[in-house]
């Protein structure tokens, strides 16, 4: 497959997981990444923290307790479903183990079922119950193919800071694959940041949310891709709050190569004329004071 020329064909995988119920929740996710395959999906990009469900409730019991190693018996399976159907798998995030340690981690796999890259939140949501039940990454992460561009992975919260989508394509990321567990009451977030985020950095993203549940703890689904233009070239359904929506890819076919083309000719001063000041230095220039000046004398 190329990534530049002509259409790639993305499956974007949402559903509501059962949260503490790893098995059912893999065969879910086993599913769909067939249904990719037989869709001939060159890409399927799954939601955040799938194998547990998210419920802030519960998540820290949920996480310790589906926690393995990414070589261990569910990336195992990954890597097979990867290789058995040839597609690029972005397998969402999972509860990684490592050394005692677990992350919310988004492990990619190439179409020969090796696990290229993994990426670990950094951001942890707090409302979420993130930080008692993980530990943080250390940053973003990028991937460069062979035969394509580079790809970064964010997790969820991690993409709603500009500065994430600025150091992706600082370092080279022109296409960013984001699973999600995006929540009712921040949904207006997820309609304005991203395409904005997009635009800002002439970068495809690609978003796989959870998709149902209860007001309070659930998740409005809306997966969808958007163009370096900040268009939002494809969305799946959106899931009403209370309900639980049946599995669902949704498919699209998308240009990488003629959405770089399109933001580079039409907004290259956004790229081009950015100040390249790390975002350290710019924060501690915006945190000066000026001193106070005399008061005028008559």
């Amino acid at each position: 497959m190329s990534w530049t020329a002509g259409p790639v064909r993305i499956g974007l995988a949402q559903w509501r997981p059962v949260p503490g119920a790893a098995d059912a929740n893999l065969a879910t996710a086993s599913e769909l990444i067939a249904r990719a395959g037989r869709a001939r999906c060159n890409l399927v990009v799954m939601p955040e923290l799938w194998p547990t469900g998210y419920d802030p409730a519960t998540l820290a019991a949920d996480i310790p307790a589906a926690a393995q190693p990414l070589d261990g018996p569910r990336g195992a399976t990954l890597a097979q479903l990867a290789r058995e159907h040839g597609l690029w798998l972005q397998a969402g995030s999972v509860p990684e183990l490592d050394q005692g340690r677990r992350y919310n981690t988004a492990p990619l796999y190439s179409p020969d079922g090796r696990l290229v890259a993994s990426h670990r939140k950094f951001h942890r949501y707090g409302p979420g119950g993130e930080p008692l039940a993980f530990d943080a990454g250390t940053g973003p992460t990028v991937f460069a193919p062979a035969d394509g561009p580079a790809i970064g992975l964010a997790v969820c919260f991690d993409g709603d800071f500009p500065e994430t989508g600025r150091s992706l394509r600082a370092a080279g990321a022109r296409l960013v694959l984001e699973p999600a567990a995006y929540e009712y009451a921040a949904e207006s977030w997820w309609e304005r940041l991203y395409p904005a985020h997009a635009l800002a950095n002439g970068q495809w993203w690609v978003l796989a949310n959870q998709a149902g549940g209860p007001v309070e703890s659930g998740c409005f689904g809306r997966s969808r891709i958007i163009s370096p233009r900040g268009d939002i070239v494809a969305e799946a359904s959106r899931a009403a709050a209370g309900t639980q929506p049946e599995p669902e890819l949704h498919v699209a076919e998308v240009d990488l190569g003629v959405g770089w083309e399109a933001a580079d000719a039409e907004g290259s001063e956004l790229f081009d004329e950015r100040c390249e000041a790390p975002v350290a230095v710019v924060r501690g220039a915006v945190a000066y004071e000026t001193a106070p000046q005399p008061a005028a004398t008559a």
